[in-house]
């Protein structure tokens, strides 16, 4: 992905992201974003599938989407010309900024970060990133807001 071109969000998504959020509080909510490519190197998102937060650890700092889940989204975009493009999580009482840890999972590198924050069960701002060629960082993407 060309890190300066906006994520494309439509704002129904980005509605039932935060939702799924203030819904898992205190824990993390987690999930995919699926969508297209666009011609300039952008993504833009055409839908998403929830996932249980099924981290094995403290579900509070951390996520891990169902493999089901992962499996039944790429069965249903088999032949639609979408992929899975990202995944979203949310932070609670803590801001939508990539932890030391998010960084240690990006195991998928193409995957884009949706960060939600969720302060006393309402959820906040939303952020969006990428992580860096070299694996070392998150780059902050612009979300712009679809149909």
């Amino acid at each position: 992905m060309n890190k300066s071109s906006a994520l494309v969000v439509p704002r129904a998504v980005l509605a039932a992201v935060e939702r799924a959020a203030e819904a898992a509080y205190p824990e993390e909510a987690c999930g995919l974003l699926a969508g297209r490519r666009d011609g300039s190197g952008g993504l833009v998102v055409t839908g998403f599938r929830g996932s249980a937060n099924v981290a094995t650890t403290d579900r509070r700092e951390t996520f891990e989407v169902d493999p089901a889940a992962r499996f039944a989204l790429m069965r249903e975009l088999e032949g639609t010309g979408a992929e899975i493009v990202g995944h979203y999580h949310s932070h609670p009482d803590h801001p939508p900024e990539p932890s030391a840890q998010d960084l240690e999972h990006a195991y998928e590198p193409e995957l884009v970060w949706l960060i939600t924050t969720v302060a006393e069960g309402k959820a906040g701002s939303t952020r969006a990133f990428a992580v860096a060629a070299d694996g070392s960082c998150f780059i902050a993407l612009e979300i712009a807001l679809g149909p």
